[in-house]
């Protein structure tokens, strides 16, 4: 895929970004190599390559589900400036 003036156009207004007339030829060039190095890595020989490891196959270590923690839910509403019914007031900020 050879990428020309009308495709470059076509994606910085997609991108939402301006390309001066002065910078389309370097940016040209540029994903005329991209695309080139993609087309030769998909050209590599892959028969027999073992696939690499994949984070989503790896488990998770579990950990019983303990409380390490007290409950401290009074001490905390009792440094609140208002609290009620163990929950914390606050000024209305929404009409």
């Amino acid at each position: 895929m050879a990428v020309d003036r009308s495709l470059i156009d076509k994606l910085a207004h997609l991108a939402r970004i301006r390309i001066d007339d002065a910078e389309v030829p370097e940016v040209e060039r540029s994903l005329n190599r991209v695309l080139a190095l993609i087309d030769e890595l998909q050209a590599a020989p892959t028969e027999g390559v073992e696939p690499l490891a994949h984070p989503l196959d790896a488990r998770q270590r579990l950990r019983p589900d303990a409380v390490t923690e007290g409950d401290r839910r009074e001490a905390y509403l009792a440094l609140a400036p208002a609290a009620e019914a163990g929950l914390f007031l606050v000024p209305k900020v929404i009409e």
